[in-house]
């Protein structure tokens, strides 16, 4: 599926539209493309702050956010690196703390794309080493990195030496790249782990675990499993987490979702099992209520789609586009809406995911569907994907787009005040926030 960005600004358009040109036109998994890029730019790989690499299926977004969150309450920077953006390309490079800048985005990408030559890199594979490039000429105390695709062939694994490496949540994505079984997919992800290096992961079951492991015992990395070396859980509106160090009492995450508790409760075992940053436990409590992740789960608060809805609705977008992501889903509005209360949810899907399992991991819910394209990118047909729920038992119709959905939302008669999603696709979700005018900084 080919990446898409845009910029008002005209230096930075001209290098997107450089960088919209290279091949290959698939994502085609390898480091010998982004290695000859790394010799060609000096190895700005090899002269970064220390690394935390962070790889999963679903969750590795949000990791790495309250990693940024931690380390920044602790008084200290860091540079982060996390795919896809979801309204300015800027968005994917953060250099110590702040959004990288158009003036020093352009001529980086110029420099990058002006070195690939023959070398044909992808789209991942030149913003990956503009990144690293930009990374490795700016001083900070940590760098965090999230993995694109996979783990083992993914341009990020070009890091010879990371800090310390995580996996989160692991589930059915991207198939056709990294294997049909949820066993070859773990072992891809694991494939980012480094002699020597510690690697944290959460508790998979057996056959996952197993696959896990071998990759780890292969790589000759030292493995941290929850359960074993480190453990977390939240209750009595808490999270509890412990290691060899202690216990931790601490606020649950402000994002929201059950599932928040456990990629935070990952981060702190990153945190905690590292040697470089030293981290006190404030940082780490402050950490749960300033970590950020737009379109994850994200309550729009205010907005122009906020305004067209009646007076005391809710606006939620996220981008969750597989099974594992349709059950959060589906698990976070049955335990939010209140009975009797409108639901509706806005949905689109690229044509590459698994529409019949993203439904269905939703479960039954009591929702009124809309089903949207995805300007811009190949996607499920709305008519399908109002087919396959309304044979799944659910109330489904299509929408011309994502504003016509919610002028149809306003127009339904309703005593109480809708709760509407917007879900289905990052693409999406970046679109919606543009729409409603909300600002990513």
């Amino acid at each position: 599926m080919p990446d898409h960005a845009s910029s008002a600004d005209p230096a930075v358009q001209a290098q997107l539209d450089r960088l919209a040109l290279l091949s290959p036109g698939a994502d085609i998994l390898g480091l010998e493309r982004i290695g000859a890029l790394m010799e060609r730019l000096g190895h700005p790989e090899r002269a970064l702050p220390p690394v935390f690499h962070v790889a999963g299926t679903n969750g590795k977004g949000s990791t790495c956010a309250y990693l940024r969150a931690a380390i920044e309450a602790a008084g200290m920077s860091c540079h982060v690196f996390t795919s896809p953006h979801l309204i300015r390309f800027n968005e994917r490079i953060r250099v110590a703390g702040e959004l990288i800048a158009d003036a020093e985005l352009a001529p980086l990408l110029g420099e990058v794309l002006d070195m690939a030559g023959e070398i044909a890199p992808s789209f991942f594979e030149v913003t990956t080493a503009a990144a690293l490039l930009a990374f490795s000429r700016v001083p900070a105390d940590a760098c965090i990195v999230e993995v694109g695709l996979g783990g083992r062939l993914d341009a990020t694994n070009i890091i010879p030496g990371p800090l310390i490496c995580g996996i989160a949540q692991l589930g059915l994505d991207h198939q056709s790249f990294l294997g049909e079984t949820i066993e070859e997919i773990a072992a891809e992800k694991a494939g980012i782990a480094k002699p020597g290096v510690p690697i944290v992961t959460l508790h998979y079951p057996a056959s996952i675990a197993n696959s896990i492991g071998h990759a780890i015992k292969t790589a000759g990395a030292a493995w941290h499993v929850k359960g074993g070396s480190w453990d977390a859980a939240a209750y009595q509106g808490r999270l509890h987490y412990r290691d060899a160090q202690g216990k931790l009492d601490l606020p649950l995450p402000g994002l929201a979702g059950q599932h928040q508790a456990m990629n935070a409760g990952l981060a702190i075992a990153m945190l905690r099992h590292q040697q470089a940053l030293a981290l006190p436990p404030s940082a780490l409590r402050a950490a749960m209520g300033w970590a950020d992740w737009p379109a994850r789960l994200q309550h729009l608060r205010g907005g122009v789609l906020v305004d067209r809805l009646p007076p005391g609705a809710e606006l939620w977008v996220d981008g969750g586009h597989n099974p594992s992501a349709g059950r959060v889903l589906g698990d976070f509005l049955r335990g939010h809406v209140a009975a009797g209360r409108p639901l509706h949810i806005v949905m689109g899907l690229l044509e590459n995911k698994d529409e019949a399992g993203f439904l269905a991991a939703m479960g039954k819910l009591d929702a009124r569907f809309h089903m949207v394209p995805v300007p811009g990118h190949a996607h499920h047909a709305p008519a399908a994907l109002a087919e396959t729920a309304q044979l799944a038992g659910s109330s489904a119709a299509t929408a011309a787009d994502v504003e016509s959905a919610i002028a149809r939302i306003c127009e339904s008669e309703q005593a109480t005040p809708p709760v509407v999603l917007i879900a289905g696709s990052l693409y999406l979700a970046g679109q919606v926030l543009e729409l409603n005018g909300t600002i990513i900084d």
